[in-house]
């Protein structure tokens, strides 16, 4: 099918065309895997909320008033599915619990000749730093740094004040950039390479 926009797709869904649909889908199920991943942790449980949130969407997709902002409109099903399905095992115990410098540990045991991380192991320590945030400090970071959502947008979306969001933003680095650096040995006020900038670049 050749490229289309998000508009023309939606309306030849709308009209029961399959390979619109398959195609819509093709097109956001990475960035759909990549936030229920980062709100579940689990590569198995951020399949399952995918899957549910393209159900949704497809049961939905009349109500989407805005064909040029469903990007946002899908991310806001998107974060829905993940907060109903983290209620929804809020009672069953984590699978596994262990400090974040045991989680650092178990990603790769070989010997570092140097004391500079690759671009490959930032991305790690980010993964695995940001299930060890607050839940509001990870979703900041995830839909702004991650998704790359507007602050206007994600004002929108979690139905806040614009300064609000942009101090939670604030505060969510900080948080990251000191977990990050504990993660690496660094101390607690970090060290070269676990500031802000680099963990949101290394999160992307």
């Amino acid at each position: 099918m050749t490229t289309m926009d998000d508009r023309t797709l939606i309306e030849r869904c709308r009209r029961g065309d399959e390979l619109a649909w398959e195609a819509l889908v093709t097109r956001y199920q990475a960035r759909v895997c990549s936030v229920a991943f980062t709100y579940t942790g689990s590569e198995d449980d951020a399949l399952d909320v995918a899957q549910e949130v393209f159900v949704r969407v497809w049961r939905r997709l009349d109500t989407c008033r805005d064909a040029d902002r469903f990007a946002g409109w899908l991310l806001q099903i998107a974060r829905n599915a993940c907060l109903d399905h983290l209620r929804r095992r809020k009672a069953r115990p984590p699978a596994q619990d262990l400090p974040a410098d045991e989680l650092w540990n178990l990603a790769d045991d070989r010997p570092r000749p140097d004391a500079r991380v690759t671009v490959e192991d930032q991305r790690h320590v980010v993964e695995v730093a940001l299930q060890h945030l607050s839940v509001i400090n990870r979703e900041a970071i995830l839909l702004k740094d991650i998704q790359g959502l507007p602050l206007e947008e994600m004002a929108s979306l979690l139905d806040l004040p614009l300064g609000t969001v942009k101090s939670r933003c604030s505060r969510a680095r900080i948080e990251l950039a000191r977990v990050v650096a504990g993660m690496l040995g660094s101390g607690p006020q970090g060290g070269p390479g676990a500031g802000p900038g680099l963990d949101a670049e290394a999160a992307r």
